[in-house]
């Protein structure tokens, strides 16, 4: 959905420029409320201990407003377990804003989360843009990639964080907000604190709570189940009628390292699918992967 989230931010910036009525922004932003909502029923895969352990504290902390910060390896789907947090928390009715920060230029970081006035800098839109902070007011922030700011980016994340006030740049009033950050991380904040590449206030602010997603060659057992979802998502998308899995297929994957976690084994299950022609998923199939 990423394309009709960017269509209808567009929309409510239009609106706002137009000067349309309070009520028809309102009404615009309540679409992108149930737009970047995340798809009902998210699951988390597995009955091994180590993510029946995530799944335990997903249910402890959701209904708490503190902030939490995600840590694990690229690929173990750190994305998920935030949406499930979002689900089962009382904002769940509310905007849910996912920020990719690592590709947010470091000269746009402001205008694009806290948002900008008109005339603000030299091509800033007629009518000025609301940040994404204030799209996600009463809802949740997903911050992906908290570890790619710059210390200039954190020491302003900080003050809106500690305030709960955004100010628009070019702006001269502040406006408050009351927003849930879910933060995430690939690598290990601690370190990056101690080695003066990130803030320790900001870590504070961030780490309320926090959740350890487990790498995938941490929780082997449950590959299987993991492998026949991802099989099931192909036949629909691929239109393909795969109904047995050879059992040497389980085998050879629970094997393997897996550097990529659950993202590389989705890849591989993808790639398998698409190499197979009959109603049985084969390790011939995986060979060439």
């Amino acid at each position: 959905k990423p394309w009709e989230t960017e269509k209808l931010l567009a929309t409510i910036s239009s609106a706002i420029r137009l000067r349309q009525t309070r009520t028809e922004v309102v009404a615009l932003k309540e679409q992108l409320t149930a737009l970047s909502a995340p798809d009902e029923g998210v699951e988390i895969i597995g009955e091994s201990p180590a993510i029946l352990e995530v799944i335990h504290t997903i249910k402890k902390i959701s209904g708490t407003d503190a902030n939490i910060l995600l840590l694990g390896e690229n690929g173990t789907g750190k994305d998920l377990i935030a949406r499930a947090i979002y689900q089962n928390s009382p904002r769940n009715g509310a905007p849910f804003v996912p920020i990719d920060l690592g590709a947010i230029p470091e000269t746009l970081f402001e205008s694009e989360l806290f948002g900008y006035e008109e005339g603000a800098f030299t091509g800033a839109r007629r009518g000025g843009k609301l940040g994404l902070f204030e799209l996600a007011n009463e809802g949740v922030i997903l911050l992906d990639e908290i570890n790619s700011l710059s210390l200039s980016a954190q020491a302003k994340l900080l003050r809106v964080l500690q305030e709960r006030r955004v100010d628009r740049v070019g702006g001269d009033k502040s406006i408050p907000i009351n927003v849930r950050v879910i933060a995430i991380s690939n690598c290990p904040l601690e370190q990056m604190v101690a080695e003066g590449a990130f803030r320790e206030d900001l870590y504070y602010r961030l780490n309320v709570l926090h959740i350890a997603v487990p790498p995938l060659r941490e929780r082997t057992e449950d590959i299987p189940d993991l492998i026949r979802l991802f099989v099931q998502r192909c036949n629909l998308e691929m239109e393909k009628n795969v109904d047995q899995i050879d059992p040497k297929v389980y085998e050879y994957m629970q094997a393997q390292p897996w550097p990529g976690n659950v993202r590389q084994l989705q890849n591989w299950v993808e790639r398998a699918m698409a190499s197979t022609w009959k109603n049985v998923l084969m390790l011939s199939n995986f060979y060439w992967v």
